[in-house]
Formats: C-alpha cells, structure tokens, sequence
C-alpha cells in the first residue's frame, strides 16, 4: 500500500470518529506497523490536515481547507455519478488524477469505453472487461498518486478525448481554474486543449480559491459542482448536482 492509499484510509477513519488512537490505525490499516503510521500522521499534520494528540491518537483539523477526500464525500460521490452520466458507449474518455475523478470509476463499470489516466491508483478499480485502460508512462507523485512530468506530457500530446474529467484545487474569478503544482498545470492544460469537451470535477468548498497556476478561464470547460457559487456563475457552463 502506497503512502497515498494509506492517508486515505485514515481521512476515512478520522471522518467516521472523532479521535483515532494509533493502535487503532494500526489495526485497520492491515497491520502497518506503529514507525509508519507515525510518519504518515507527521506528514499529515505538517501539511494542516490533522492534529495529533498525545499518546499517540489523532483528529482532524476542523478548519483545514486542503484535505481532498476527509471534506465533502457525498458531494464528491454525487460529482463523480453526474460526470459518468455524461459517457457513453464507444466514448474514449480521460480520467485525471484526484479522489472524485477516481470515484467515476464504479459508476462506468457497464460501459464499453476506453480509458485513458494519469491516475495511479485506478488499477484497484478496474473490475469491468467492458473498459479498455491505458494509463500515462512518467513520475509518479506518491504524496497524491498522480503521474506527471515531462515524459507524461509528450505522452498525452498523442491523445484525443470525446471527454476529460479534470480536477482541480481551485476555481475563482481571478485565477480562473488552477492548481498549486506546475507541472499538474501543463498536464491539465494539454488534456483540456485534446478534449471535445472538457469537464471540471470540483465541489464547493473550492469555490473562490486561488491558487499559483491557472490551468483555464472559466470559459474554457463546464464544471460539475454541488452547489451555484457566484464564481460557478462566472463559469457560463455549470452542471449542479
């Protein structure tokens, strides 16, 4: 299990209760040791996700705006549901990285699609013969499980999509859609520019945020999002589900 999959599991378990001792971590994790999970929970602490408490446990950070899977999970389901709606039969679609582009997945089991990714965890959800994967040679990121970098881009140049589902970290009226990571940015860009109709997977509490790279105008793709923001508005195509 990649340190990715595991900070997962423990976004998941800080949602489900409110403290989490680390023999308790320990347990649900499958028996990763007590040195790892200590390390994992410095990383999430010093990246404001959680807090750690003494003797070991652990609880979120209430007011921490970066997490991407412990906020929001039945709006980034209800995304992830509309945006496979969107596909269909015969479609060759791109799938970014990121928990809620992660989620279609489920939700396209019954399709005869080709796949294209940069995601490297949707090898735990292949489960459907129907869909034919191709996923983006190049580095992979572990701290979010995302492929990127120079080889990956010259990679997805060659490819051309009916549909991309592209996440972000934000979306304001300034900054349009962006991301604080450079070359996630020129990866965006190119599979948004390849694209006959690119779609943004973003939920609400991103509204409004500006982060260092723009990826787009706001008029450049449609985005999936729970809720009308005024900057969704700025967006001209929006999808509210």
């Amino acid at each position: 299990m990649i340190p990715y999959e595991r900070r997962l599991q423990i976004a998941q378990l800080l949602e489900q209760n409110e403290v989490v001792s680390l023999d308790e971590f320990c347990e649900a994790l499958g028996g990763v040791s007590e040195s790892t999970v200590r390390r994992d929970l410095k990383t999430m602490e010093r990246e404001g996700e959680i807090t750690l408490l003494r003797g070991g446990g652990a609880c979120l950070k209430r007011d921490s705006y970066e997490i991407p899977v412990m906020k929001n999970v039945s709006e980034k389901d209800r995304i992830a549901k509309a945006a496979a709606e969107l596909v269909e039969d015969g479609d060759s679609i791109y799938i970014d990285s990121g928990s809620t582009a992660l989620d279609m997945m489920k939700y396209l089991r019954d399709k005869n699609i080709t796949v294209v990714t940069t995601n490297a965890l949707i090898y735990s959800e292949l489960q459907s013969p129907n869909i034919k994967c191709i996923i983006a040679g190049g580095e992979i990121n572990i701290a979010t499980a995302s492929i990127r970098g120079i080889t990956t881009n010259n990679f997805l140049k060659s490819y051309y999509f009916d549909k991309a589902f592209v996440g972000m970290s934000g979306f304001s009226l300034e900054a349009g859609y962006n991301t604080p990571d450079l070359l996630e940015a020129e990866k965006k860009r190119i599979v948004c520019k390849n694209a006959k109709k690119a779609y943004i997977l973003a939920d609400s509490s991103k509204s409004g945020k500006s982060t260092l790279c723009k990826v787009l105008d706001l008029n450049q793709a449609t985005i999936i999002c729970d809720k009308v923001t005024e900057v969704v508005k700025g967006a001209e195509e929006y999808i509210i589900v």
